[in-house]
């Protein structure tokens, strides 16, 4: 998470940041709300569809569309919690203060399990959002949970809207030839367990003579040194003797995901307590059966799409599902792959469309809702 990084700064660093937010807060006006929403994500400037970007900032990228980037002249202040700004707080105080609309985009928090020492500080922020904000948008029912749990409950009206995709571009590819499967680990693997998990599946799906191979996207994230991890990641597919059969993709734009997505056959999520990943709602656009982790807010975007692993709720540590178990799933799903398919992307059709996502977005920024 973007805001946990933002917690080890140091004081110094810190308050050089408020102090810029406040800069930009005193400077920034407010228009009159006749000629629309004009918004402001915190950000100066939003990464291009062609640039790096993961997470939170998607969900900005398909707004600024309709609602540009407008930093300095707003009258909607927009923020994500797993993308926030420096100085968030500050600037939804400025934008109150001067008539601004809050509206906050509620994703996952800091807890005992994933972060360790130090989560209360990362929620913080979070804590003083929620009660500033004009209208609280959770991104899933798990997101409204742990909030409510972790942090507090939102001080305004609050909704569910779990995360939408642009279903015209994230597409089917056309059917893939040959009779093996290509299982895909996207978004980025900020913890070893994510990548281990998938990698034990890979070998126990190759010692049960299928004909698999696996991607993995994305930073390898559980090193700051990313020579480091990719040398354990090459260890292990070595020792799993899967070496052949593993590629890694590396980082990717959202212009290359659609592409991505169709190389593969199943999406495997392997993150525990995922709050509302948008690389499951791509690949069930892009016609990809997922198989996950039952966790978190996974179930609420798949449902008959694909197959998950139960194991027990904690969030005192991360619980990866069982290699064998994904085995069986992936090996479920492969029985009836075309059936699979259509389900995802008529779920994403019905529930999870861009358009619907965007609706309620124009009605909370003009009040109206």
């Amino acid at each position: 998470m973007a805001s946990g990084a933002r917690a080890l700064l140091s004081p110094v660093a810190r308050a050089v940041r408020e102090a810029r937010a406040w800069s930009r807060g005193a400077v920034a006006s407010v228009p009159p709300r006749s000629g629309g929403a004009l918004v402001s994500y915190g950000h100066t400037r939003l990464p291009g569809p062609n640039d790096l970007a993961v997470g939170g900032i998607i969900k900005l990228q398909y707004l600024a569309r309709e609602f540009p980037n407008t930093p300095y002249r707003f009258n909607v202040l927009y923020l994500v919690t797993s993308r926030l700004p420096d100085g968030a707080v500050t600037l939804a105080r400025w934008a109150k203060k001067k008539g601004a609309r809050v509206v906050l985009n509620q994703n996952g928090v800091a807890y005992p399990g994933w972060y360790g020492e130090g989560w209360q500080r990362v929620n913080a922020p979070m804590r003083e959002l929620l009660a500033l904000a004009d209208h609280v948008l959770y991104q899933s029912a798990f997101c409204k949970q742990t909030a409510d749990q972790f942090v507090g409950a939102a001080a305004g009206p609050w909704e569910i809207l779990h995360n939408a995709v642009d279903e015209q571009v994230f597409t089917p590819g056309p059917a893939r030839a040959g009779n093996g499967m290509t299982l895909l680990l996207s978004g980025s693997q900020d913890a070893w367990y994510r990548y281990e998990a998938a990698a034990r599946t890979l070998a126990e799906l190759r010692r049960r003579k299928h004909d698999a191979r696996l991607i993995v996207t994305g930073r390898l994230g559980w090193r700051q040194d990313q020579a480091a991890a990719r040398r354990e990641a090459d260890d292990l597919a070595q020792q799993l003797a899967v070496a052949d059969r593993l590629e890694f993709a590396g980082r990717y734009s959202q212009a290359d995901a659609p592409g991505l997505y169709r190389r593969a056959d199943i999406l495997i999520h392997t993150k525990y307590n995922d709050p509302c990943p948008s690389v499951v709602v791509e690949a069930m656009a892009s016609g990809l059966p997922v198989v996950y982790s039952a966790t978190g807010g996974v179930p609420e975007l798949v449902g008959d799409a694909g197959v998950g692993i139960v194991t027990e709720t904690s969030f005192e540590r991360d619980i990866p599902p069982a290699p064998e178990a994904m085995a069986d799933a992936v090996e479920t799903v492969a029985r009836d792959r075309a059936g699979y398919a259509a389900r995802a992307r008529a779920r994403v059709l019905s529930h999870l469309s861009l358009e619907a996502w965007m609706a309620r977005h124009r009605a909370v920024f003009s009040g109206t809702s």
